[in-house]
């Protein structure tokens, strides 16, 4: 297939250009702004406390990232250039990094309003997946983070990857990570689930798609491949996910039971 060169500035006003990369994070939030609007009559979250929530969230997506991506990624060249560091619009957004600091939001965000931390982040993950999702089609139009050399009818020759075609494994990101995981938890959570159950599925089904997708997306340079030719750096900092998913899962529902049961 054809890549099909989309320029990653969107618009140009004067000096001031507005990247493709950051208006995704922009159509993310906006997203999750609305599907928060129409889910917090159910879990009895007032208008203003999604929207606070949603600021202190981007403040620890974007913090965390940048420090996730410098931290897990790009040490060096972050320590030599420290303001690379607010170059959104350049990609350079570690997952990992984001999640970190929308944890520590969640934590201040408790503080404030007395909400549990596992209400707060029960009530926005199935929301994140949209976010993620516009993310890596932010990646796609970058043209970064591509695949592995391959012969499937979708290859695609990316710019600045070399003459041969290559998984779009920002795409594959996008349909698992993104599109999949949002379907998965928000049919789970329709339904009242114990305490911490749909964040651990959250972190379990992105663990596993993430960990899945990996086998087909170039590792970073700067590191390569980790041990056996295959783990990736994006593959180490998602096992902690799949475990700590699982047993955030086997935890809400052997304390839900206990609780009715008192077994």
């Amino acid at each position: 297939m054809t890549y099909p060169h989309i320029d990653p500035v969107a618009l140009s006003l004067g000096p001031l250009a507005i990247h493709w990369y950051g208006l995704m994070y922009l159509l993310g939030f906006v997203f999750v702004w609305l599907l928060g609007r129409y889910r917090a009559p159910r879990f009895a979250w007032q208008t203003n406390q999604l929207e606070d929530l949603l600021f202190y969230g981007a403040i620890g997506v974007i913090l965390g990232g940048r420090l996730g991506y410098a931290l897990f990624y790009d040490l060096p060249a972050n320590l030599d250039n420290p303001l690379n560091l607010l170059k959104i619009w350049q990609g350079g957004m570690s997952f990992h990094g984001g999640l970190l600091g929308v944890l520590v939001a969640f934590w201040y965000f408790g503080r404030k309003t007395g909400k549990s931390f596992f209400e707060i982040s029960d009530f926005i993950a199935p929301m994140v997946p949209i976010g993620l999702m516009l993310g890596r089609i932010g990646n796609f139009i970058n043209g970064e983070l591509w695949g592995r050399v391959s012969d499937v009818p979708w290859a695609m020759v990316f710019p600045g990857a070399g003459p041969l075609p290559r998984h779009p494994s920002q795409l594959y990101q996008a349909a698992l990570e993104g599109l999949l995981l949002f379907i998965v938890l928000w049919v789970f959570s329709a339904k009242a689930r114990p305490r911490a159950a749909v964040s651990g599925l959250f972190l379990l089904g992105y663990g596993l798609f993430r960990f899945i997708v990996e086998f087909v997306r170039i590792p970073d340079p700067q590191y390569g491949y980790l041990a056996f030719d295959w783990l990736t750096m994006g593959q180490v900092l998602c096992l902690p996910m799949i475990i700590g998913g699982a047993a955030m899962m086997v935890w809400a529902y052997k304390r839900d039971r206990i609780t009715k049961t008192g077994l």
